[in-house]
């Protein structure tokens, strides 16, 4: 795997003009703080209320995919062929078996593109420009949230994901080192705002595996949302078995166990993020 690019070194260039509807990129280079979780469950509680969802899983695991139930057979075209212009964005949207939420697959090929677009033009705004396209052809039908599921990485993936998204949400796992790495991707998201994409912004920090049990978990939340203030959800997501269990089973923990403590935070969550959309709406 390559080093992570510069954003700072992007072509000249700017991605597509915003429009509706709201797309939202789920990043933190730091693995195992939940956000594959988030995406899927935030996604589907998204779709519960109404709302028409498109997950788009960028991380070469699959595991957005794979969480939802679309094995690797019924992947017939991938996010890897979309960024490298083999297909449209169209062709690899599949119906998941939640009604309202769509998802664009994964693979492993997907890890690849990193190497195959490093000299490609506009490398950086591949995604922007199939979800431009895509919107531009679905003739109203189109999602109205658009859910990105970064790697856990700072790469070109990533990249492409915050220069098609209008805001950016960060899972923090309530542990110290992870207060280190929301620091750096806090960092990565100014300098693609002042290089690739001034549009972005930071929804929020959601607090993840949270015990307040744990005198580290309470002391973690109470430094992160004194420094952040408001940009700090208040909801935060529990450490909950049933979160846990429900991938082996290809369905989100809503499905799974709507009852559960993880999947009524999710519903919660889901609230506050159309809350924002709304008062963002409002102040556009």
């Amino acid at each position: 795997m390559p080093d992570a690019p510069d954003p700072s070194s992007a072509r000249t260039g700017a991605p597509p003009a915003p429009t509706a509807p709201p797309c939202l990129a789920i990043a933190n280079q730091k693995g195992g703080v939940g956000k594959t979780t988030t995406a899927i469950n935030l996604s589907t509680a998204l779709a519960a209320v109404g709302e028409r969802v498109l997950l788009i899983d960028l991380d070469p695991q699959g595991n957005a995919s794979t969480g939802l139930g679309v094995g690797a057979q019924a992947r017939d075209v991938t996010t890897y062929d979309v960024l490298t212009g083999e297909y449209r964005l169209e062709a690899a949207v599949v119906e998941t078996d939640i009604p309202g939420l769509m998802l664009a697959p994964a693979g492993v090929d997907l890890a690849g593109a990193e190497i195959e677009l490093i000299d490609a033009e506009r490398r950086h705004f591949r995604l922007a420009e199939a979800i431009e396209e895509y919107r531009e052809t679905q003739s109203g039908a189109e999602a109205s949230y658009v859910i990105i599921d970064c790697p856990p990485s700072l790469s070109l993936l990533t990249l492409n994901a915050l220069a098609a998204a209008h805001a950016v949400m960060i899972p923090l796992q309530c542990e110290f080192f992870a207060l280190e790495g929301l620091s750096q991707i806090l960092r990565t998201i100014e300098t693609v705002r002042s290089r690739i994409n001034p549009r972005l912004e930071l929804q929020g920090v959601v607090l993840t595996m949270h015990d307040r049990r744990n005198n580290l978990t309470v002391q973690v939340e109470e430094d992160v949302r004194a420094h952040l203030q408001d940009k700090v959800y208040r909801t935060v997501i529990p450490r909950n078995v049933r979160i846990s269990e429900a991938p082996s089973h290809g369905k989100p923990a809503l499905l799974y166990d709507l009852k559960c403590s993880g999947s009524q935070a999710y519903i919660q969550l889901a609230s506050e993020v159309i809350q924002r959309e709304r008062a963002r709406d409002k102040a556009a």
